[in-house]
């Protein structure tokens, strides 16, 4: 089985003006990085034309389809019959982007296929990451 599954998604940036529009991206999980999921956004959908990659709990993701969490710089809470909002925050300014709650959950269940919701700790390779960050001091 992958350490890596991706799945695209279709997300709707939320704005008063212009109109909200359609935008792609992408929703990343590595065995690797066990507690974290990764939201990909194309460069055509961002400001500057630059990739924006934005990290966040994977258990956040999860309690974010069932009530509002978050505190930090995402936020995520559930949305009318089968939709989520999730709402990222920079030091210059937010976004607010909606997701099919369908396609959050898909994408949750095959992460847990890969590691097992609960046993993401047995995948942490601390001594590792540990050395790694020794090296770069």
């Amino acid at each position: 089985m992958s350490t890596v599954i991706e799945q695209a998604v279709q997300a709707r940036l939320i704005a008063a003006e212009p109109q909200s529009r359609a935008i792609p991206a992408a929703l990343r999980y590595d065995r690797t990085d066990p507690l974290a999921v990764h939201l990909v956004f194309p460069p055509a959908a961002s400001l500057d034309g630059a990739e924006v990659v934005w990290t966040f709990g994977r258990d956040l993701l999860a309690e974010g389809l069932r009530r509002p969490a978050g505190a930090g710089d995402v936020r995520i809470w559930p949305c009318g019959i089968d939709g989520t909002v999730v709402e990222f925050h920079t030091a210059g300014g937010m976004a607010v982007v909606q997701f099919a709650a369908r396609d959050l959950r898909l994408f949750l269940t095959r992460s847990y296929a890969v590691v097992e919701k609960g046993a993401e700790t047995l995948h942490l390779d601390v001594d590792g990451d540990l050395a790694t960050l020794l090296r770069e001091a």
